[in-house]
């Protein structure tokens, strides 16, 4: 069996992802030379090459690739160990909470505060970027997650949908229509991946327009509705993101053909716990409290 040092390992990670040894040495705070021996050595215990260095810069291998994302998951997994068993050590039950912007987690920590008075119960809001990270990491024991999420090392189970809605400038040309069709969208610019909203990628398809400017896709949510209130596209977003985030420089409108926003709980698939079980189950009695947009799936059944 192979020891691998976890150490080496978040050396490895820093510096796939700037493939730069010198930034990467200057985010771990050691000397360049230090990070180049132990990238070395740990190349040397797992008997492959991880980096290609030449006058071109650093890029990975074909066995630093593969490796690359079983490190991160590692790393993470060591990570929420570490924390898990500093709150053991306290001797505190303790259970954080995640959420997406515009869901509400308020009704779970009051209904668990109820039912175990002497819980520890923390909030903490995440993004795209992160809602699983934090997970596989141990910052959020439970996450209210919006799909599609990577499944790898966490459990997903459904809890409801909601509609999304179109936002636009609100001196714009379509401001003052009761609702959209995709079509009326798909000529404008789409301040998000098209991955997001693939109804908008496939009318531009059917329609016959080019794919779309490259728009830069800014992950806040704040970021995004500048941009749109500057003019320069549209945002899809979840009705009640909408309506947290409500401007009067800005129309949130329902479009006719844009699929829903699926909300989910989310938690590791190697943490089991009462606590935890207690609090997912009382996120499915709880679910129509949870988001202020209209629920439009109340039945969606545990994974």
């Amino acid at each position: 069996m192979i020891d691998i040092n976890l150490r080496r390992l978040e050396y490895f990670e820093t510096v796939a992802t700037e493939l730069n040894f010198g930034r990467a040495a200057e985010r771990l705070h050691v000397a360049q030379p230090v990070l180049s021996r132990q990238i070395a050595l740990l190349e040397r215990e797992i008997g492959v090459k991880l980096f290609e260095r030449s006058t071109r810069g650093t890029e990975l291998t074909d066995a630093g690739r593969s490796l690359l994302p079983d490190t991160r998951a590692l790393l993470q997994s060591a990570a929420a160990m570490q924390r898990r068993a500093r709150h053991a050590a306290r001797g505190i039950q303790h259970l954080t909470v995640g959420f997406m912007p515009g869901l509400i987690v308020t009704p779970i920590v009051q209904g668990m505060r109820a039912t175990h008075p002497d819980l520890d119960i923390e909030m903490v809001r995440t993004s795209w970027d992160d809602q699983v990270d934090t997970i596989l990491d141990g910052r959020v024991d439970l996450g209210l997650v919006r799909l599609p999420v990577a499944a790898r090392g966490v459990r997903v189970e459904p809890l409801f949908r909601e509609s999304r809605l179109a936002i636009l400038p609100a001196g714009h040309a379509l401001a003052g229509a009761e609702q959209l069709s995709v079509d009326d969208l798909a000529p404008l610019d789409l301040l998000q991946s098209p991955e997001a909203v693939p109804e908008w990628r496939d009318a531009r398809r059917r329609l016959g327009l080019a794919a779309g400017r490259a728009t830069g896709h800014p992950r806040d949510v704040e970021v995004k509705l500048e941009r749109v209130a500057a003019g320069h596209g549209v945002a899809i977003l979840p009705a009640s993101t909408a309506r947290f985030y409500t401007r009067p420089d800005l129309v949130a409108l329902p479009v006719i053909g844009l699929g829903p926003s699926e909300v989910a709980l989310a938690w590791s698939s190697h943490r089991e716990s009462p606590v935890l079980r207690d609090a997912i189950d009382l996120a499915h009695t709880l679910r129509a409290s949870l988001t202020t947009g209209q629920v439009l799936d109340e039945g969606l059944p545990p994974g």
